[in-house]
């Protein structure tokens, strides 16, 4: 009757390149796998939410807001990311903002200046409580 949501597979091949010496200043949407070797002044997500997959290499860097499916970084990065489904901390990454996973993994080396939170769907990730009032 229910049906677990499949989530997309990782891109297995990128479809564009942001080379070493380039410098994109505004946001960057694209669809299926990029790999960034330069730097990225502005946000970074896929085509309407799509699955996509994110390299940003040892020495790329991306000034802004990262949200993709699946995220590998050996780089830095100077904002939050969202990865939807997995991300993947190499031990050259340097990540300046907070954190959001579904599944992560995190070399030894990487690191992390900010939140880590795992995001289950279906689930809230911060729950607040208070305190009954006493009358």
């Amino acid at each position: 009757m229910f049906k677990a949501k499949k989530h997309a597979p990782p891109q297995k091949r990128i479809d564009c390149l942001i080379g070493a010496g380039t410098v994109v200043r505004g946001d960057v949407i694209f669809t299926g796998g990029l790999r960034i070797d330069g730097q990225i002044q502005g946000n970074v997500t896929t085509h309407n939410g799509e699955a996509g997959t994110l390299v940003v290499s040892e020495q790329a860097r991306v000034d802004g807001e990262i949200t993709v499916s699946h995220v590998v970084v050996n780089g830095a990065v100077n904002g939050p990311i969202t990865a939807n489904d997995f991300l993947e901390l190499q031990s050259k990454a340097k990540v300046v903002g907070d954190v959001e996973y579904r599944t992560l993994e995190m070399h030894l080396g990487a690191v992390i200046q900010g939140k880590l939170s795992h995001a289950e769907p279906g689930m809230a990730s911060v729950v607040e409580l208070k305190r009954a009032s006493a009358e």
